[in-house]
C-alpha cells in the first residue's frame, strides 16, 4: 500500500523553503558544489594508487606517467573541492558547531597536502618516484580518503548536512529519503 505523498509535494512546491541551519549555501541550482567536486580528488587518489601498483607489477613507464598526471589532477580538483568546502564551513551556521565538520576539514586538508607532496615528488623523474615513496604516499592518500569520507558521510547521514528536506507547518522534519510518512 502506497502512502499518500500529495502533502509533501504541495509543501515543497507551494511554500518557498527557507534555508535551515545545515542547508548548503555553496550550491548550483540547489545541488551542493562540494558534493559534486569531491568525487574527483577521491577518484584521483585511487587512480594514482592503481597506477603505482601497475607500475610496480609491470615496470611500464606508462603507469608512472599516469600516476604523475593523476596526482596533479587529484591535487587541483582537491583544491577546488577544498574551496567549496571552506565556503560551506564559513557560510553554514550549523557546520561550525559540529565536530565531524572540523574533523572532516582537517583530514581533507591533510589529504590535500599529501596530494601536493605526491605530485611534487613525481615531477622531476616520474619513474624513479614510484618506488618506494610514491607507492607509500599513494597508500597514505587512500587511508586519508577513507577517514575524510567517513567524517563527510557522518555530516550527511547523521547530521543531514546539505540534505534537502521538506518543512511542514514550520516544523522541521528529518527528511531526504523518507517520503512514505503519513500526515
Amino acid at each position: 500500500m502506497r502512502a499518500d505523498r500529495s502533502n509533501i509535494v504541495e509543501t515543497v512546491l507551494d511554500k518557498p523553503r527557507s534555508l535551515g541551519d545545515l542547508d548548503s549555501r555553496v550550491a548550483l541550482f540547489g545541488h551542493p558544489i562540494h558534493a559534486m567536486l569531491v568525487a574527483f580528488p577521491i577518484a584521483g587518489a585511487f587512480w594514482v594508487a592503481a597506477s603505482d601498483a601497475a607500475y610496480w607489477w609491470t615496470l611500464d613507464p606508462f603507469f608512472a606517467r599516469s600516476a604523475l598526471w593523476g596526482a596533479g589532477a587529484a591535487f587541483l580538483m582537491g583544491c577546488a573541492a577544498a574551496l567549496s568546502g571552506f565556503g560551506e564551513m564559513m557560510l553554514v551556521p550549523g557546520a561550525r558547531r559540529r565536530a565531524a565538520a572540523w574533523t572532516h576539514g582537517v583530514i581533507a586538508m591533510t589529504l590535500l597536502a599529501v596530494l601536493a607532496l605526491n605530485w611534487a615528488h613525481r615531477i622531476e623523474d616520474f619513474e624513479a618516484a614510484v618506488l618506494p615513496w610514491g607507492l607509500a604516499l599513494s597508500g597514505l592518500q587512500l587511508l586519508l580518503v577513507g577517514f575524510a569520507g567517513w567524517h563527510g558521510g557522518k555530516l550527511v547521514f547523521e547530521h543531514r548536512f546539505g540534505v534537502a528536506s521538506p518543512e511542514e507547518d514550520g516544523d522541521e522534519k528529518a527528511g531526504g529519503g523518507d517520503l512514505a510518512h503519513t500526515p
